[in-house]
């Protein structure tokens, strides 16, 4: 009776050992099994490894993970449709860890303007880019307007050159027409620039709350071959729960001289026209002069001086010059005499007429406004003369 009591024991020992060892087996595979880097395969393995990765991290990071996966997947992929967009997504962070998520969506977000970092507090509420299974006793997006307006201001005015972009500014607006207050929403505002029925460019961002500061469209990022009519169209989308708002602004004027020009061909371009007096030649003893030619083209020194006028930067538009006529900066700035009474240049037309290594000369149309108000339209033939390779005002005719 013992011997079997014994062999009892010792076959139920070595049961528990072996049962032991088998849980510690299976967690260890459940463990092993989870994943640590995003698999794309397809959008079910997405979405798995994505839910192994996030459920590593603490409440707070896993907030901010949802919340860098929506940046990446709103702003870092062009593609339309849900299901585009995750395929997409997918691309893109496809094997890459969370810490490389959160670097790429930093990224992201400063490229577009975004106001969200990985190392601030949850900002875009309930994130979820595979859509959200459960109800919500409160959403954030669900704002409850009754239209979309858009605001269109020209900002960045330089004396000179104009405008040099333009502020498009929406807001959503409720039954009277007045401006939505609400915040901690993260709603995917969308800006499409086009001219002539041809699209430009389209922007993304999000609106967090009604100081939403909107796009700033550079005039410089405007191709001007595609301008019709040197206007464009503005269209914004804002996207909540239950709607979405457009509204369009056409024939919103635009600056030619800011625009982004074709590069051309550099030989076809008058400013860079070589003059036979520009070529080094050596003199009768065989050595080459060392005069430095200017880089720039004159008009760009006849520019910076009224531009320094138009700021009544008098100092600054002395030292552009090199004119024996002026005489000293207190003459050259003599409110009566000088150019000290200048408040405001606008300037029309500004053409290089002739240059050489040493002379150039440039016409300018342009109009005054003086500390009084009163406003002349003048022609002006500026003289100029290399100094050091820098183009000076050496001359100055009202035509």
């Amino acid at each position: 009776m013992s011997k079997n009591r014994t062999k009892d024991t010792t076959g139920k020992t070595a049961f528990f050992k072996i049962s032991r060892f088998f849980v510690f087996a299976v967690l260890l595979l459940f463990v092993s099994c989870k994943k640590d880097t995003v698999d794309a395969t397809t959008t079910q393995t997405l979405q798995s490894s994505i839910n192994d990765m996030a459920s590593g991290l603490n409440t707070l990071q896993q907030v901010k993970f949802n919340e860098a996966l929506y940046i990446l997947k709103t702003f870092g992929v062009e593609a339309e449709g849900e299901t585009n967009e995750l395929k997409a997504l997918g691309v893109l962070i496809n094997g890459k860890k969370v810490p490389e998520i959160f670097s790429l969506a930093d990224q992201v977000a400063q490229k577009n303007g975004v106001e969200w970092s990985s190392t601030g507090p949850p900002s875009l509420g309930n994130m979820n880019i595979f859509g959200n299974d459960k109800a919500k006793e409160f959403d954030a997006n669900d704002i409850q307007a009754s239209s979309l307006s858009v605001e269109v201001n020209s900002t960045g005015n330089d004396a000179v050159l104009g405008p040099q972009s333009l502020q498009v500014v929406p807001r959503l607006l409720d039954a009277k027409g007045q401006p939505i207050v609400f915040e901690g929403a993260a709603l995917e505002v969308v800006l499409q620039v086009s001219s002539g029925g041809n699209r430009i460019s389209t922007a993304k961002n999000l609106m967090l709350d009604n100081n939403f500061k909107g796009f700033n469209v550079r005039f410089a990022s405007l191709p001007a071959q595609k301008i019709v009519d040197q206007s464009v169209d503005i269209t914004v989308t804002v996207k909540t729960t239950k709607k979405t708002f457009k509204m369009s602004k056409i024939g919103v004027p635009v600056n030619p001289k800011a625009l982004l020009m074709p590069a051309g061909n550099p030989a076809d371009n008058p400013a860079n026209e070589v003059f036979e007096d520009q070529i080094a030649t050596p003199d009768a003893s065989g050595v080459i002069s060392d005069t430095k030619v200017p880089a720039a083209d004159p008009k760009a020194s006849v520019s910076k001086f009224l531009n320094n006028l138009s700021a009544q930067n008098l100092r600054g538009a002395y030292e552009v010059a090199d004119n024996p006529n002026w005489g000293s900066y207190e003459t050259f700035s003599n409110p009566t005499s000088g150019f000290g009474g200048v408040k405001n240049i606008t300037v029309k037309n500004m053409t290089t007429n002739n240059a050489s290594a040493n002379a150039a000369s440039v016409n300018a149309t342009y109009d005054i406004t003086d500390k009084e108000g009163r406003t002349t339209a003048v022609q002006v033939t500026f003289g100029l003369k290399n100094v050091n390779g820098d183009w000076k005002i050496s001359s100055y005719k009202i035509n």
